[in-house]
C-alpha cells in the first residue's frame, strides 16, 4: 500500500523563491506556466481563465490571470503587490513570491526577496539586460541572495537566436560576478509557448542545460544557512508559576542550535540549558526555526528582548551603521527619533545620519549626506538607541541583524534596516 499523500509532503523539502524583473518581461505568464504545467491549477481556476481568455479575444490561455489576482492589476495589466502561490513537483514543494516590476514598487520587491533562497529574475529577450535588471541584482545581494536564475524570456520573438541569448548570458554573468552572486543560471525561455520552463523545449537544439523548474529541484535548499551561524534566542515571553517555582523564556531560536547542558550568555552572566520544553514536551535539542522555552541553572533578570546566545556573543552597542530601504511615503530625515524593532525589544532610537542614498543603476548618481530618504530609497544611515542593544552585522537571510524604524506618532513602519551592510 502506498504512503498517504500528507507523509510524501512531509518528507520533502520546501524551496522559497521569487520572480523579479522589469514591467512587461512576462512575470506573471511565467508563473501561470509553472502553475499550470506542474498540474497546480485546480478545474475551476483554469475553466475561469479559459472564458476570460475567450473573452479578450486571447489565443491560447492567457496564464497570467492565474496570479494577477488584485482587480487593480487585472484593469492595469500588471503585478503591483506581491502575490504568494504554492506548488508542488514529485521532488519537493515551492513558496514563490511573484512581484512588481514597477520601480515605483521596489519595496513590495525587497519585501519578496527577503525570505526567498533563489530569485528568478527575467529579461525580454528583445530588450536584455536594463536598469531594472541591475536594481533588482542590487536588491538580491543586499539581500544575500547567492542563488539568481535569469529567465531570457520571449525567445521565441528573437526567433530562438542563440546569438542573442549569448550576448545577455555574458552581460549578465559580468554584472553577477561584480555584485557577488556566488550561484548564477541562464536559461532562454518563451513563457507564453513554454520553452524550458517546465518542459524542455523542441525549438533551441542549442541548448543543453537544465529547464526552469529542473533547476528548482537541484538547487540545494538554503534552509541551513541559519544553522552554521551561532546560538540566538531572543525572549518574547517570561514564563513563571510560583506553585512550582518553574520559570521559562519561551521564543524563537533565530539562528544556530542549542541542546540541553550547553553553556550560554544571558543578562551579562554564563549559565547553562537544563531544559528545552516544547508544546509536544521536553526535548534534548532546538535549531534554528524552533519555538521553544528555556530553562536555565541560575535565576538570572531577563525580560521580553533580551538576548539568550552562545559563541561570539554580540555586545550591547547604542550606535551603529546600516542600511534601510523607505517603506512609506512619509520621509526620514537625520536627528529624527522613531521607535526601533530589534528582535523582540522594542526601543526609542534616532537616525543621528543620512549618510547616503544610493542610486542602485549608477554609483555616479548617489547622494552624499541627502537631507532625508523615503519611499523605495535606499540608504546608509546611522542610528543611536536609548538603550544598548547586542546588535551584529545581518546574515543568514535575516536570522540576525535586521530590525524595523516605526514612526513614533502612527505607529506605521517607516523603513526595514539592515545592520552593518553596505552596497558600496
Amino acid at each position: 500500500m502506498s504512503a498517504p499523500v500528507s507523509d510524501i509532503l512531509a518528507t520533502r523539502q520546501t524551496l522559497r523563491l521569487c520572480t523579479a524583473g522589469s514591467v512587461d518581461d512576462g512575470k506573471s505568464t511565467f508563473v501561470g506556466r509553472l502553475l499550470h504545467d506542474t498540474k497546480s491549477v485546480l478545474a475551476d481556476q483554469l475553466a475561469s481563465v479559459e472564458r476570460t481568455s475567450a473573452d479578450r479575444g486571447f489565443e491560447g490561455l492567457d496564464l497570467s490571470l492565474l496570479v494577477d489576482g488584485l482587480r487593480a492589476e487585472r484593469e492595469q495589466g500588471i503585478t503591483i503587490d506581491v502575490a504568494y502561490r504554492y506548488f508542488a513537483t514529485d521532488k519537493r514543494t515551492f513558496i514563490l513570491a511573484d512581484t512588481p516590476g514597477h520601480v515605483q514598487y521596489t519595496r513590495n520587491t525587497v519585501t519578496g526577496m527577503s525570505t526567498s533562497q533563489v530569485v528568478v529574475l527575467l529579461v525580454d529577450s528583445r530588450n536584455g539586460v536594463v536598469e531594472q535588471t541591475v536594481r533588482h541584482l542590487n536588491v538580491a545581494a543586499l539581500l544575500g541572495v547567492k542563488t539568481v536564475i535569469l529567465g531570457v524570456n520571449k525567445i521565441d520573438l528573437v526567433d530562438y537566436s542563440e546569438e542573442t541569448f549569448n550576448s545577455i548570458k555574458a552581460e549578465f554573468e559580468a554584472k553577477a560576478a561584480e555584485l557577488g552572486i556566488e550561484d548564477p543560471h541562464v536559461v532562454p525561455i518563451s513563457a507564453l509557448k513554454g520553452d524550458n520552463v517546465v518542459e524542455r523545449s523542441a525549438n533551441m537544439g542549442w541548448y543543453t542545460g537544465p529547464t526552469v523548474l529542473e533547476l528548482l529541484e537541484e538547487i540545494p535548499v538554503a534552509s541551513g544557512r541559519a544553522l552554521e551561524l551561532d546560538f540566538r534566542f531572543n525572549i518574547q515571553y517570561v514564563l513563571r508559576e510560583h506553585a512550582t517555582d518553574y520559570r521559562a523564556y519561551a521564543g524563537r531560536v533565530n539562528a544556530g542550535e542549542v541542546h540541553v547542558g550547553d553553556t550560554v550568555s544571558a543578562g551579562g552572566r554564563t549559565t547553562t540549558v537544563t531544559h528545552i520544553d516544547t508544546a509536544d514536551g521536553e526535548q534534548d535539542s532546538a535549531r534554528a526555526g524552533d519555538s521553544v522555552a528555556l530553562r536555565l541553572a541560575n535565576e538570572i533578570d531577563l525580560v521580553r528582548g533580551d538576548l539568550i546566545s552562545a559563541g561570539s556573543t554580540p555586545e550591547g552597542v547604542r550606535e551603529f551603521g546600516a542600511t534601510v530601504v523607505g517603506l512609506t511615503d512619509k520621509d526620514v530625515a537625520p536627528g529624527q527619533a522613531v521607535k526601533l524593532r530589534f528582535g523582540t525589544s522594542l526601543v526609542r532610537a534616532r537616525v543621528t545620519a543620512v549618510d547616503k542614498l544610493i542610486d542602485i543603476d549608477s554609483s555616479a548618481n548617489d547622494v552624499d549626506n541627502p537631507e532625508s530618504f523615503g519611499l523605495n530609497d535606499i540608504a546608509h544611515v546611522t542610528v543611536q538607541t536609548a538603550q544598548e542593544l547586542p546588535v551584529e552585522e545581518y546574515a543568514a537571510r535575516g536570522a540576525v541583524g535586521n530590525f524595523l524604524l516605526i514612526d513614533q506618532a502612527s505607529g506605521n513602519t517607516l523603513a526595514a534596516g539592515l545592520v552593518g551592510t553596505r552596497l558600496r
